[in-house]
């Protein structure tokens, strides 16, 4: 049937010219394995389920009774909840005492955990007391749980909020053998990096209580899920990535609105296709860019169906975050019954919420990353059924480029997640929740990649005080409700709709999406912004429904502070380093789709914060080649073009969302004295985007060059260098200037590089110093305490107020057993 389907869809006149390529996905038996030495009753289980173990769940089970921690990245449906629940059940049925803590990003997906672990409960004969425990556990039943629960499933953000408490936890943290961190891939970025310092805050008290649990982490498919996991968890992890569970055949298709001669938007083909597949009783999941256009395309295709077909019509609806949690289930439940046919959704689908299996899918826009492309793609053919997933193409240059290119998605590896431990103001947030935990000792700062840089503040502005048990917090109230894990800065705005918050955002976005006169989306609504309080940090809203949106402009200028790296290829040097930026948004534009309405004055105080960067120069030489060819105009339009299509193609590398990054071109910067390119990290500190690009830089060029190139248009269009975030109106642009820079730039890049080097001197640091204490600390960790407190009078002989020094003299003699004299250097410290 699927085949008949698809064979009708190839030659219908409506779909065929815009058919870009099609995938065939071969189908795949499954591997089985016999595990010897399971409980009785769990074999029971396996048995009266008539389940056998797949080859990839024998091996995570294999890790895990030798005491190793495990990545699993198999794909979607492949089996690895149960890859991961049947060693933790092993070693609660033999261990009675022992408890387990599943850690999910959505709350959805703890609820479907939750099911799960109640019928193995039951099925298993043991008593587990399987709770969730989140922000929406009533009060009354939190003790119980804390009290009597084995497993508990939670959030990051209730994990955040609880661990102050957890003397009221010592029974379950005395216990824990396990922790599970699934849809680990949802930790990228600075959610990513506060989460990696939580689950080490985590770690801590673990230890305190005596327990030391092994970590199993269940992830998308990722171009480096080790190294992740080792960042994100702070342990050695084994890979366990070949899926060896059982596949249909899929058809992948390729679908791209733009090469038909009469255009329609991606939305409306997407409603036509939804319309088709649901007409051909096929069963489809559609997967939309938001919540709106999920209500519209479901409206859409209803419509079309009542003129063809009207008993299909209530066999398709909507899906998406914000119904009542009852109308969620039944949706749910409808498309595991097969009740719908159709159903268009955001995201909210994508992770693994139990839905059955379907017969299609469709992908409305490239969802951002290649990870959820998979994930929604998964959703169909389960078991060994053939399915057919289609992805409609915006204009866009990312999906443009992979359009033109499949081979990145069918042959390539995944992006790379990326969890950052070294920006110093995630670092400052965490080190206070911390400290106000459990004192902090010097073990704590090894181990946990905590900077004594940055303790040496804390201690200066009072966030922390010395005590003869480690450091402790002495800020103000309760840094876990200060600091979130979505934020660096507490520098914060909240909006209001008639007194009732609607959301708070970073300095940064609210400058972006909520200053005075924007249209703001809030969970699908729209609300224009009536007044901007600087000065309280307040944006007062009122919800009306508009026709046009508003874009804000910003002029940006950079300062190089330190190079930290150079990566040399022949004809081109590629730095990587510390930059001040600054941005001033200083005009907005409302729009009706594409076309300016009017633009109006923003008065915002520049926004300026440290980060890190990536760039390289352009050549005298290179430069004078291009001005001559296309005239001295074309070479800042070249510049600002590459700038451009570099930025559109990062998040295909480095797992990220185009507005986590900025850019910079300059015909002239006064740091490199050269016409300059610079893509750098929007977070203040950096979160590691840059740094990893600086790595990857070859392919990222590669890649930039192959959109500009094969794009047909003349002179630029918004499939390769026109960005609708562009803060200078996309202006200068020029097309074959960028493609004649981009050229030269892969055929440097593509001959490899010849040094790599790290620099690290700069403006604030002195390198002599940080050798010394690089030294200190491995003398320490040797327990060879005199030499160590040798190298730390030199120090102190040079500069008497070094809080560092005297914080570590103190810390070995406490060591050392002299505590007086200890309590005299960390007196000298706090006063340093």
């Amino acid at each position: 049937m699927i085949q008949r389907i698809l064979e009708r869809f190839k030659e219908d006149r409506r779909f065929k010219d815009a058919i870009e390529h099609i995938e065939t996905i071969p189908g795949r038996k499954a591997k089985y394995t016999r595990v010897g030495g399971l409980p009785e009753n769990i074999k029971g289980y396996l048995l009266e389920n008539g389940m056998k173990l797949y080859h990839h769940q024998a091996r995570v089970l294999e890790y895990i009774r030798n005491g190793m921690n495990v990545i699993i990245t198999t794909p979607t449906a492949s089996g690895k909840t149960l890859a991961f629940n049947l060693p933790i059940m092993e070693k609660l049925t033999h261990d009675e005492n022992a408890t387990a803590l599943y850690i999910y990003p959505a709350k959805a997906l703890s609820n479907d955990q939750l099911k799960v672990l109640k019928e193995l409960e039951s099925e298993l004969g043991l008593k587990l007391n399987p709770s969730v425990y989140d922000g929406d556990t009533p009060k009354n039943k939190r003790p119980w749980i804390r009290a009597n629960a084995r497993i508990v499933i939670t959030n990051p953000y209730q994990l955040h909020r609880i661990l102050p408490w957890h003397r009221q936890w010592r029974r379950f943290y005395k216990n824990l053998k396990f922790i599970v961190v699934d849809e680990a891939h949802q930790y990228r970025g600075v959610f990513g990096s506060n989460v990696a310092f939580l689950i080490r805050r985590l770690k801590r008290i673990c230890n305190y209580y005596g327990s030391d649990p092994q970590f199993i982490v269940s992830s998308a498919t990722l171009a480096n899920p080790q190294e992740f996991a080792e960042k994100l968890i702070g342990e050695k992890f084994k890979l366990v990535s070949k899926d060896t569970s059982p596949s249909g055949k899929k058809h992948f298709i390729l679908y791209n609105p733009s090469k038909k001669k009469e255009q329609l938007s991606t939305h409306q083909e997407t409603k036509n296709i939804l319309s088709y597949l649901v007409f051909n009783r096929l069963q489809c999941l559609c997967f939309t860019v938001s919540r709106r256009m999920a209500e519209l395309i479901a409206r859409w295709t209803r419509e079309e169906l009542d003129k063809k077909k009207k008993e299909l019509v209530y066999r398709v609806t909507a899906y998406r975050a914000g119904y009542r949690p009852e109308d969620r289930r039944k949706i749910e439940e409808g498309l595991r019954s097969g009740e719908l046919l159709g159903v268009s959704a955001t995201n909210a689908l994508e992770l693994g919420i139990d839905i059955g299996s379907l017969d299609a899918v469709i992908i409305s826009g490239y969802p951002g990353t290649m990870i959820s492309t998979w994930q929604q793609a998964g959703r169909a053919g389960r078991k060994e059924n053939d399915s057919i997933i289609i992805l409609v193409a915006f204009e866009n240059p990312l999906d443009q480029y992979l359009m033109k290119n499949p081979s990145f998605i069918f042959e390539k590896s995944h992006e790379n997640a990326i969890i950052d431990l070294k920006n110093r103001f995630i670092l400052r947030n965490q080190i206070a929740c911390a400290a106000s935990e459990l004192p902090l000792n010097l073990e704590d700062f090894f181990e946990h990649d905590f900077n004594l840089k940055v303790i040496a503040e804390m201690l200066k502005d009072g966030e922390l005080t010395i005590t003869d048990h480690g450091l402790v917090y002495s800020g103000g109230g309760d840094p876990q409700f200060t600091y979130g894990l979505d934020q660096i800065s507490d520098d914060n705005f909240t909006v209001l709709d008639n007194g009732r918050v609607l959301e708070r955002m970073d300095r940064a976005h609210a400058y972006r999406e909520a200053h005075e006169g924007a249209v703001l989306i809030n969970r699908g609504d729209t609300y224009t912004v009536d007044e901007f309080d600087l000065k309280r940090r307040r944006i007062h809203v009122t919800k009306k429904s508009v026709d046009y949106h508003t874009q804000a402009l910003k002029r940006i200028d950079l300062k190089v502070k330190r190079v930290l790296r150079k990566r040399r290829f022949q004809g081109l040097d590629l730095y990587f380093g510390e930059v001040e930026v600054t941005e001033d948004y200083y005009l907005y534009r409302v729009m009706a789709y594409s076309k300016v309405l009017g633009t109006f004055p923003l008065v915002l105080p520049p926004l300026k914060f440290r980060s890190t960067a990536l760039w390289f120069t352009i050549s005298e030489e290179l430069e004078g080649k291009i001005r001559d060819e296309f005239g001295d105009e074309a070479f800042e339009g070249g510049l600002h073009g590459c700038e451009h299509a570099i930025i559109s193609l990062f998040p295909l590398h480095v797992l990220c969302d185009r507005m986590d990054i900025g850019g910079l071109s300059t015909s002239h910067h006064t740091d490199t004295g050269a016409a300059t390119i610079f893509i750098y990290d929007a977070f203040e500190g950096g979160i590691g985007l840059a740094e990893k690009a600086f790595a990857l830089f070859e392919d990222v060029i590669a890649s930039t060059f192959e959109l500009v190139d094969s794009c047909g248009c003349v002179d630029g269009c918004p499939s390769c260098i026109y960005s609708p975030k562009c803060g200078n109106d996309n202006k200068p642009l020029h097309k074959e200037a960028t493609r004649s820079l981009l050229a030269y730039l892969d055929s440097v890049t593509s001959g490899g590089f010849l040094m790599d080097v790290e620099i690290g001197a700069g403006e604030d640091i002195d390198l002599e110093v940080e050798g010394v204490y690089s030294e200190v600390y491995s003398l320490y960790r040797s327990g060879k305490f005199a030499e160590a407190k040798l190298k730390l009078h030199d120090v102190l002989e040079k500069n008497p107020g070094d809080a560092r020094a005297w914080y570590l003299m103190g810390a070995i003699l406490t060591r050392q057993g002299e505590k007086e004299m200890a309590a005299y250097f960390h007196g000298r410290a706090r006063r340093s």
